[in-house]
């Protein structure tokens, strides 16, 4: 097996280097021809068969340099390829005043709409071309005059918006600062206009709020009045207890002195004095209403500590005293 990069080449015992004489063949004349592969620029139709051959597909061509075509010291090529189905053969070459094409023989470009306005210009001369740069560029120039116009137009414009809305800001500052002074000097001259619906939502408000006032001033005077009227319930037990007791005494000492019947007249007359004692008592009030909330007491409540000595299993010792 030979290598793959040859280092050394073998040269036999009568091997000569004299014998090998350099071949010198005529130049050759005429345009310098060569072989490419390229793809077709344009779509075409062949003229021989009428077979279609769409942009973009392959052919091996032989590309020919003729050395006398030039435009404006670009050198023209030309283009020699067959046809897929019956081999004819089709010539095209570049077009460098264009930037386009030029079919020769044996093909016809099929219609290309985005080039229908331009079949005037390859017949133009150069002085013609020229003066339809020149005329282009102005009308570009043109142009971007008038979009500059309409730049200053628009800039002029917003301009005149930032000075309106400048001036309306600074009128609604001073209106509120001259308000606000009015109110701080206690002047009523001045008057805000309140729209229909904030007056009334404001007024609904202001109701509401004092519903809850009143409805909390009501509440504390009945939290404050029930205590009272217990503890003068509390007042008149107490005083009837005590001249029941009073009474009782004096009975006891009339029978020690009178006798057995003035016990008895004594007697009657605690219990007629009890009994009056119990009408004259007013009757307890029965709200239906719903009880009042507990008064909120701030006072310290110390919490016991839990014994967890017994849970734990630890046996406390006895004190000594």
């Amino acid at each position: 097996m030979s290598e793959r990069k040859v280092l050394s080449k073998y040269y036999p015992a009568d091997f000569d280097p004299s014998l090998l004489g350099r071949s010198r063949k005529p130049k050759e004349t005429g345009p310098r021809v060569q072989t490419v592969r390229l793809m077709a620029p344009f779509s075409m139709k062949c003229v021989a068969c009428g077979e279609y051959m769409y942009r973009g597909r392959k052919f091996n061509a032989r590309k020919e340099t003729p050395q006398d075509e030039r435009y404006l010291g670009i050198q023209l090529y030309r283009f020699y390829i067959r046809c897929t189905r019956c081999s004819a053969e089709i010539i095209f070459r570049t077009d460098p005043r264009n930037q386009n094409y030029i079919v020769e023989k044996g093909a016809k470009r099929n219609t290309e709409p985005w080039r229908r306005g331009l079949e005037g210009e390859l017949d133009e001369s150069d002085e013609a071309r020229l003066d339809r740069i020149e005329r282009e560029m102005g009308e570009a120039d043109g142009e971007e005059e008038r979009n500059a116009m309409a730049e200053l137009e628009a800039k002029t414009a917003d301009a005149k918006r930032e000075m309106a809305v400048a001036d309306a800001l600074d009128e609604i500052r001073s209106r509120n600062a001259r308000l606000e002074r009015a109110g701080r000097e206690g002047s009523g001259a001045v008057e805000v206009v309140v729209p229909a619906d904030e007056q009334l939502r404001r007024q609904e408000a202001e109701d509401a709020e004092a519903a809850r006032r009143a409805f909390a001033f009501a509440r504390t005077q009945n939290m404050l009045e029930e205590p009272m009227e217990e503890e003068e319930e509390e007042e008149e037990e107490e005083d009837g207890e005590d001249d029941g007791d009073r009474n009782g005494r004096n009975g006891v000492a009339g029978s020690s002195r009178a006798g057995p019947g003035v016990v008895g007249a004594g007697s009657e007359e605690s219990v007629a004095t009890t009994a009056a004692a119990t009408q004259t008592k007013p009757a307890p009030t029965v709200s239906t209403d719903m009880p009042p909330p507990p008064v909120p007491s701030f006072k310290r409540q110390v919490k016991k500590k839990k014994d967890h000595a017994a849970l734990l299993g630890i046996k406390k010792k006895q004190p000594l005293v």
